[in-house]
């Protein structure tokens, strides 16, 4: 059978469609972050990412269904931030 669209338990598992970095990049941007550069020293420590890689995930996970489909108030304040 072809894939004509996505069940519902399709949809239902779409947080097991994540990788853990990119995961972990959704929870690292719920922080909040009490000194300057505090979470590029955490991105690179927790990632073993460097800021431009980070940010550049960062840009293409905000705009997939699936992280949207997880994190919609996140995802769309990072949009917002970067819209603007």
């Amino acid at each position: 059978m072809g894939d004509l669209g996505a069940s519902s338990s399709d949809e239902n598992q779409a947080g097991a469609e994540l990788t853990d970095t990119e995961r972990s990049i959704l929870a690292l941007e719920k922080r909040r972050w009490k000194y300057p550069g505090a979470k590029e020293q955490a991105i690179l420590a927790e990632l073993n990412l460097g800021p431009i890689a980070y940010y550049q995930k960062l840009n293409v996970l905000i705009d997939d269904p699936r992280a949207i489909r997880i994190e919609p108030a996140l995802t769309r304040r990072l949009r917002e931030h970067r819209d603007s």
